[in-house]
Parts: structure tokens; C-alpha cells; sequence
């Protein structure tokens, strides 16, 4: 496990010197600030793809500031069916339930857990070494178990497990969608994502009727009938029903087709994408300087306004991009 986090660190340190040596983002034209906006309650302390806890412990969901504390020192890891699946200070996972009322659930684990995702009385996790696992909530016994190869550095962003109907899909540290029978406990299928050495967890999975589009931070895949795989140095990454865009880490927008065909692509030189948002007709960005750039879906057009932005670390919300102790609100 100490390679799994110093990875994480190594990546970090190169990450960070990089960037430091680089030009930045200097767009020609700013209309001028975006208007609509707000401030949380504190600033943006734990976050993961499904919400965020913030510095004063409020929980932060897609749909804004909650109630719900969670202790700091609790490592946020997924919002699922109702439950905040957290690991705690004693390394056990810890299922908080969103309404504050409901009785908490422990599973003894003492282990790192990378992802994790409830339905019913089944939770899927996937460890940091690979493995995969189901477990009952009611009798915290394991009932389903699967080895993997354990990776020597991952991206930071993890997917979580995803249910659908009766089966789980596993979003493994070594760049595999891994398909697991929820009634039977058995596993049906491995679908390759990535291949790369290093960084090659799956980051992102989503499905819209019954086209599923997955990426690493090195390649998308698509599937439907049939199995479409692209290379692309992937740095986020949005899927709706008109298509999918993409940005890079060279500071490019790329619009592709649900099957991954080129539709276009828009440079913007030495930009650092952080976040991207798809609006009705407008596709979002915030850029790591300052700045959110309204572009439209074919990519022709593109507005650039300024935001009070320090920091990086981004939560995208329904409407709302959250950064900080901000949020922008998206028409």
C-alpha cells in the first residue's frame, strides 16, 4: 500500500513543478466578471465527485450546502442511496446517513478503501490494492470477493462502484470495468479501459440509455453494440445526450459523438481546465487563473469572464461550480 499513496505524492511533486515553469492562460477578451454568484458557510475541505465536505464540516451535495456535519478528519468517498460513505479515523468505513437521523453503520475494516457505493442492503468496495468486495450493511459480512492487480501509482480522482439493476460495475485501479452479478455474486465480464503502466484508473463512468462512456486519464472508451476506444490525455470530461466533450491537458476542448467520432476541437493556449459543466446550449469551464469561459456546444463561440478564484480544488454541483468558499451559478 505505501506505493499506492506515494504515487500519489510523487505525482503530486512533478505535477506541481511543472505547472510552475509554465506559461498561463491570457485570454484576449474578458467581458467582465460573472455575476451570479455566492459564498458557503466555509471553504471546500474534502471532495469527492459526489459532494464535498467543507472546513466547518457541512456536507456539500450536487444540490447545494447541507445540514449534515461530518468530522474533518474523515476521508469523504462517495454519497450513495442515501448514505455519506466515509473512513474514519480508525480506518473503518463509516456510512453516515443523510437525513441525521438514522443510526450509523461501521464495517470493521482497517483497511484503505479507494471507492465505494451503497445500494439496498449491498455496499461494493474497491480496496486500495485492487481488490473488490461486496458486503451485506445488515450483517457486515463479506459475500463476494475479487482480486486484482494492485497498482504502483493511481490518479487521484477514482471512480466509485456503480449499480445498475442487478449487476455492479467495478471501476478498478488498473484501468478495467469489472462486471459483478449482484444476486449471484459472480463475476460475468472485464472490459479494458486504459492500458497505461501508471495512472491508469478508470476516473469516470457514465451511461445514458444503453450507451456507457468510461475514461482514464489516457483513453475513453464507448459502449453500446460495440466497443470504441480513443486516446486522449483526458484531464475532465462531460457526457450528455448531444455528446461528449472533453478537455485536455494541453488546454483543448475536444466535442466527440456518444461512439467517440471527432466532431471539433478549440485550443486555448496554456489554459489549465479545473472543471467542465454542460448547460442546456453551453458547455462551462473554469480555468485554474481565474476565469470562466461560456462556450458553445459546436464550440464557435466562446465568452470569457473573471471569477475570484485561489485555489483549484473544484466541486461541480447541478448549477453551480463550487471552488473555495464560492460558487458561480450557471444560467
Amino acid at each position: 500500500m505505501k506505493y499506492f499513496w506515494a504515487g500519489l505524492g510523487v505525482f503530486g511533486a512533478l505535477f506541481i513543478h511543472g505547472c510552475s515553469s509554465k506559461e498561463v492562460y491570457k485570454p484576449a477578451n474578458i467581458k467582465g466578471e460573472w455575476r451570479s454568484s455566492g459564498h458557503l458557510s466555509a471553504p471546500l475541505h474534502r471532495v469527492c465527485e459526489s459532494g464535498a465536505v467543507l472546513s466547518n464540516g457541512y456536507l456539500l451535495t450536487k444540490k447545494g450546502e447541507q445540514k449534515l456535519k461530518i468530522p474533518t478528519d474523515f476521508r469523504l468517498l462517495n454519497i450513495s442511496d442515501g448514505w455519506v460513505i466515509t473512513q474514519n479515523g480508525a480506518n473503518d468505513l463509516e456510512l453516515i446517513p443523510e437525513d441525521g437521523v438514522s443510526p450509523h453503520v461501521v464495517l470493521d475494516l482497517k483497511r484503505t478503501v479507494a471507492a465505494a457505493s451503497v445500494e439496498g442492503d449491498t455496499i461494493a468496495i474497491l480496496f486500495g490494492n485492487n481488490e473488490m468486495a461486496l458486503y451485506s450493511l445488515e450483517t457486515k459480512k463479506m459475500t463476494f470477493k475479487e482480486s486484482s492487480s494492485a497498482p504502483i501509482a493511481v490518479d487521484a480522482r477514482i471512480a466509485n462502484p456503480k449499480f445498475l439493476k442487478d449487476l455492479v460495475l467495478f471501476l478498478t485501479l488498473d484501468g478495467k470495468i469489472v462486471i459483478v452479478n449482484v444476486t449471484d455474486k459472480k463475476l460475468l465480464r472485464s472490459i479494458i479501459v486504459g492500458s497505461e503502466e501508471y495512472f491508469n484508473n478508470v476516473t469516470y463512468l457514465n451511461m445514458i440509455e444503453n450507451n456507457m462512456i468510461a475514461s482514464t486519464g489516457s483513453s475513453v472508451l464507448a459502449l453500446s453494440q460495440k466497443e470504441a476506444r480513443e486516446k486522449y490525455e483526458v484531464r475532465d470530461i462531460a457526457y450528455t445526450d448531444d455528446g461528449i466533450w472533453l478537455t485536455s491537458k494541453q488546454g483543448e476542448v475536444i466535442a466527440l459523438t456518444p461512439t467517440l467520432q471527432f466532431k471539433t476541437k478549440k485550443k486555448f493556449p496554456f489554459a489549465h481546465f479545473v472543471g467542465i459543466c454542460v448547460q442546456k446550449e453551453y458547455v462551462y469551464l473554469l480555468e485554474q487563473g481565474g476565469y470562466v469561459i461560456k462556450l458553445s456546444k459546436d464550440l464557435v463561440t466562446a465568452d470569457v469572464y473573471d471569477v475570484d478564484m485561489k485555489h483549484d480544488t473544484v466541486f461541480i454541483g447541478d448549477d453551480k461550480i463550487y471552488f473555495n468558499d464560492q460558487y458561480i451559478t450557471l444560467p
